[in-house]
C-alpha cells in the first residue's frame, strides 16, 4: 500500500477531482443536527435526499439533480416519522422509491411525486415497516433482487424485509453491541458489519449464520466496511487503540488478521469508504475533513493514487450510480459533499482529448434492471447484477409507482398529527414561494 516507489501502469493514475461552482450546488439546506453516523444524504440518477432539521418529528428532503442553486425557504419535506430520520436509501430498481429510517423505529417507503402541486402539505408514505424495538440506523436495498431491505437498529438485530408485501423476511442476530456499518456484497447472498464490540462479521443473511467473524480496527470510534466488488475481499475503516485512521484490507474467508493494514493519519472524522467495481477504485472521504483519497485495487493491493483537496469539510457524502455518470466527459465518478448548509458535486475524470467512447475504462456498469424477484431470492437463488454498455447512452425510465400489495402497518392515523408543512417544523419566517415543482421539467 505504500504511497512510494515505482511507478506503476494504471490508466486511473492521473485522475482528478473537479468541485462544481457555487451555482452548479444545492445551497439554503437545513442539515440534520443528529449525531448518529450514517452518509447523510443518497443519489441516484434522478434525485439527492438529505436528512433534514425539522422539529416535530422526523424529515428529509428529495431534491431533483438538476434543481441547481438556492433552494426556497418552503421546500416540501418528506413527513411521517415521529424521530429524526437518520438514513435513506433509494430503489436501485425504481428511481422514484425512496425507504428511510429513523429514531422511532420504523422504516417508511415513499413514492417521490412527478410533481409537488402549490397546496401540497407534505409527501406521505406509502408503507410502514414496524418490527424494530429501538431506533434503526442504516437502510439498504438488495443489490439484485427487487423489493427487498434490509435494516440495522440498536436493538441490535438486522431485519430483512420484502417491502410489496410490508413483511419482515429475516431478523439476523449475533451481534453483542450496536452495529456500525454493514454492506451487501456482489449478488446480495451475504453481507459484512462492523460493530461497536470491535469484530468484523461476514453473514449469510438467509440463513442468520456468521460464516466468519474476527477482531476489527480497536479503537472506539466508528468503523466502515464496504465490499470490493465481485472479489472475496472487504475493506474496512477505523481507528487503532492510539486514535489513528486505518485502512485494512481483509479475505473474507479468513477474518484471523487483515491482508494489509495502513496507517492513514491522526485525524479523529469517520472514514466513509466507497468502491468502483468498473476502476476498481477505492475513495476514502473523512468526516470533518476536506480530503478525498483513492486508490485502485490489485492483485490483493491498495495502491495510492492521489487526493482531492478542499478547505470546506465534509459531514457526509454519497457516489451517483455508475451508469449516470458523464461517459463523454471521461467521468469515471461524481460524489456529491456535504456541508452545513451545501450540497457541492465533486467530479472525478481521466484526462483524455480522444472525443470516442473509451471502452477500457468503462466496461458494462450495473444497471437498474432486478436480477431476481424477491421470492426467488428468499427462495435461495442467486445470481449477478444485470449490466449495461454505457457506449449506447443510459436514459432514466418512465416512472413507474410503487404500490404494496399489503402494509404492515396503517400510516393514516401517524400523519395526523405530523405538522402539515414545512413552516410548521421549521421557522415561522418561511414564505409561501408559490412554486410547483415538477420533476420530469428538472431533468435533464
Amino acid at each position: 500500500m505504500s504511497r512510494f516507489g515505482f511507478v506503476r501502469p494504471s490508466k486511473f493514475r492521473h485522475v482528478y477531482g473537479t468541485a462544481s461552482k457555487r451555482d452548479q450546488c444545492y445551497d439554503n439546506l437545513r442539515v440534520s443536527n443528529n449525531a448518529w453516523d450514517t452518509n447523510m444524504l443518497d443519489v441516484n440518477p434522478l434525485f439527492l435526499s438529505v436528512n433534514w432539521q425539522a422539529s416535530g418529528g422526523g424529515a428529509f428532503a428529495v431534491i431533483p439533480l438538476s434543481t441547481l442553486g438556492k433552494l426556497p425557504d418552503n421546500y416540501p419535506l418528506y413527513l411521517g416519522h415521529t424521530g429524526p430520520v437518520l438514513d435513506t436509501a433509494f430503489n436501485p430498481f425504481n428511481d422514484y422509491v425512496i425507504a428511510s429510517g429513523s429514531e422511532d423505529s420504523k422504516i417508511m417507503i415513499w413514492n417521490i411525486p412527478e410533481q409537488y402541486d402549490e397546496d401540497l402539505e407534505h409527501v406521505a408514505p406509502v408503507a410502514k415497516l414496524a418490527g424494530h424495538q429501538r431506533k434503526v440506523g442504516h437502510v439498504s436495498f438488495h443489490p439484485v433482487a427487487e423489493n427487498v431491505l434490509a435494516s440495522t437498529s440498536t436493538d441490535l438485530t438486522i431485519k430483512l424485509w420484502d417491502v410489496e408485501k410490508g413483511l419482515e423476511k429475516q431478523e439476523i442476530t449475533g451481534h453483542t453491541d450496536i452495529i456500525q456499518s454493514f454492506a451487501w456484497n456482489y449478488n446480495g447472498s451475504l453481507i459484512a458489519t462492523t460493530c461497536r464490540d470491535k469484530k468484523l462479521r461476514i453473514i449469510d443473511v438467509r440463513s442468520n449464520k456468521i460464516v466468519q467473524e474476527g477482531s476489527g480496527h480497536q479503537g472506539i470510534k466508528g468503523s466502515r466496511v464496504v465490499w470490493l466488488g465481485d472479489e472475496d475481499r472487504i475493506a474496512t475503516t477505523g481507528f487503532s487503540r492510539m486514535s489513528d485512521r486505518q485502512l485494512n484490507l481483509w479475505d473474507v474467508n479468513n477474518l484471523e488478521k487483515p491482508i494489509k493494514s495502513e496507517f492513514l493519519d491522526t485525524s479523529s472524522g469517520v472514514i466513509m469508504p466507497f468502491y468502483d467495481i468498473d476502476t476498481r477504485m477505492l475513495y476514502l472521504a473523512g468526516k470533518g475533513d476536506g480530503m478525498i483519497r483513492y486508490y485502485e485495487y490489485e492483485n490483493d493491493e491498495l495502491f495510492f493514487l492521489s487526493e482531492y483537496k478542499s478547505g470546506d469539510p465534509q459531514r457526509g457524502m454519497a457516489f451517483l450510480p455508475k451508469r449516470a455518470v458523464n461517459v463523454n466527459e471521461c467521468e469515471v465518478a461524481r460524489a456529491y459533499k456535504l456541508g452545513s448548509t451545501l450540497i457541492e458535486p465533486v467530479s472525478f475524470k481521466v484526462p483524455r482529448k480522444s472525443d470516442a467512447f473509451q471502452s477500457d475504462i468503462f466496461p458494462p456498469a450495473i444497471s437498474d434492471e432486478p436480477a431476481l424477484t424477491a421470492d426467488e431470492w428468499l427462495g435461495g437463488k442467486d445470481a449477478n447484477p444485470k449490466t449495461i454498455d454505457l457506449e449506447a447512452g443510459f436514459s432514466v425510465k418512465e416512472k413507474k409507482e410503487f404500490k404494496p400489495t399489503q402494509q404492515a402497518e396503517s400510516t393514516k392515523d401517524d400523519t395526523k398529527a405530523e405538522p402539515k408543512n414545512e413552516k410548521d417544523v421549521r421557522t415561522p419566517h418561511s414564505q409561501d414561494h408559490g412554486t410547483s415543482y415538477h420533476w420530469t421539467d428538472f431533468f435533464i
